[in-house]
């Protein structure tokens, strides 16, 4: 009798101490406040990419395939002499073409892309108005650097931390606190690039192929974010 009650003295005890640390850690958070702050920034692109590309159809996928690498090993060549345009191959495919049936193949069809990638856009644009009378275009755009966006969000840091004690300041003084303890708070970085036209070099006809002519160039910007994510304890006077 005497070891049951021992038993429940020492569950009762157990519990008791439980729930005193369950009070404890639920005071801790009472005055607890999440809160985001975050700073943008308009950053110039600075880094032009155009995919040009080979298409070609003939019945024999053997002579098929010897045209396009053919083209892309002209291209290649071409592009590889130009200093600061890096130069790489994209993607490359074949599909068979069907007779009016839809029964037979009657010629096999291929795409084939070169993707190109420049700081000197004068330099890039003038290569690409030089390939295209070889080549197509499959678009254009432009992006930020990696060392101009990691940079760029290096010096942001400092900005968003401000602006996040800025704000829990705030808060803290609508709730009629002295101050404020950080409890945690976690730095993100991100950005949004907004949607560009594309110009649609082939549909300026050939006569701009002849002609080797220059793509007009508008890189635009993109928006590079730094936020502030954290959470603060607001102690009460």
């Amino acid at each position: 009798m005497r070891t049951m009650t021992r038993i429940a003295t020492a569950l009762a005890l157990t519990a008791a101490s439980l729930a005193s640390t369950g009070l404890l850690a639920a005071e801790a958070r009472y005055n607890q406040i999440a809160l985001r702050a975050e700073v943008n920034q308009e950053v110039a692109h600075d880094l032009m990419h155009v995919t040009l590309y080979s298409e070609s159809q003939n019945a024999d996928p053997a002579k098929l395939a010897a045209e396009i690498t053919n083209t892309l090993n002209k291209t290649l060549e071409q592009a590889r002499q130009v200093k600061g345009v890096a130069v790489k191959l994209g993607s490359r495919h074949s599909y068979p073409v069907y007779d009016d049936k839809g029964q037979t193949i009657s010629a096999w069809r291929e795409r084939a892309e070169v993707r190109l990638e420049s700081a000197d856009f004068a330099r890039l644009s003038a290569l690409t108005g030089e390939l295209l009378q070889s080549m197509k275009m499959a678009g254009m755009n432009f992006s930020i650097a990696t060392d101009t966006r990691k940079t760029r969000e290096d010096a942001m840091l400092k900005d968003a931390v401000n602006a996040f004690k800025a704000r829990a300041q705030l808060a803290t003084e609508a709730l009629g606190g002295k101050s404020y303890k950080l409890v945690s708070l976690n730095l993100n970085t991100g950005g949004f690039q907004p949607p560009m036209a594309m110009r649609n070099v082939e549909a300026k006809g050939m006569a701009m192929m002849d002609a080797a002519a220059t793509p007009q160039i508008e890189a635009g910007t993109s928006q590079v974010t730094v936020s502030a994510d954290g959470v603060i304890e607001v102690q009460m006077p």
